[in-house]
């Protein structure tokens, strides 16, 4: 088996498991998982962003959501330090899963390490990878999630999001970010949190 056959056997497992996403939404017209479409975006996202990503950031970038649905937010304290701990968990647990599909697939421990330390945002700033991923992950919410996002919260809360969003991305990734396709409404809303920066 190639390496590009591995890669596309893998990206196909993943996609498989996040088929089964109890949660959807309507895109399109067409009712599709949740998280299956979450990592569309995501690797369409890091090919725009990425012009010859590493087959590591690649497996990453698809499996940043993996399974979510299997730890819920209710599980966990209501407060900061509850969230904290839950992303936390999260991360192990789209590690755990993304480990084993690739171990499936005949990767050794050096690539499913290399996976697992991008999804836990291991030297984030320090790490290029790390930062490509992290800058793909804001891309894709600025882009599809921070609409729906802003219904549910007040302006002063969106501000604040959209600032500790920009703060985590590269200058590459503020670029990318002022090219997306937004509506009027939150190209205004990231105008007023930027302009405060």
């Amino acid at each position: 088996m190639t390496d590009q056959t591995r890669l596309e056997k893998t990206l196909a497992a993943f996609d498989a498991a996040n088929l089964e996403d109890p949660n959807t939404e309507i895109v399109n017209g067409e009712t599709v998982a949740k998280e299956w479409i979450y990592a569309q975006r995501m690797s369409a996202q890091l090919h725009k962003f990425c012009e010859a990503p590493a087959e590591a950031l690649q497996l990453a970038t698809r499996s940043q959501h993996i399974c979510r649905w299997k730890s819920s937010r209710s599980d966990y304290p209501m407060d900061r330090s509850g969230y904290k701990k839950w992303r936390q968990d999260l991360a192990q647990l789209h590690g755990e899963i993304a480990g084993e599909i690739m171990a499936e697939q005949g990767y050794d421990e050096i690539m499913i390490a290399r996976v697992k330390d991008l999804l836990l945002k291991r030297s984030l700033k320090r790490d290029a990878e790390v930062q490509a991923l992290e800058d793909v992950i804001c891309l894709v919410f600025i882009e599809f999630y921070l609409e729906d996002f802003a219904s549910k919260h007040d302006e002063e809360k969106l501000i604040d999001i959209i600032r500790k969003t920009w703060n985590k991305m590269s200058e590459k990734g503020h670029q990318a970010a002022l090219k997306l396709p937004l509506s009027d409404a939150m190209l205004g809303l990231v105008g007023k949190a930027l302009s405060a920066i």
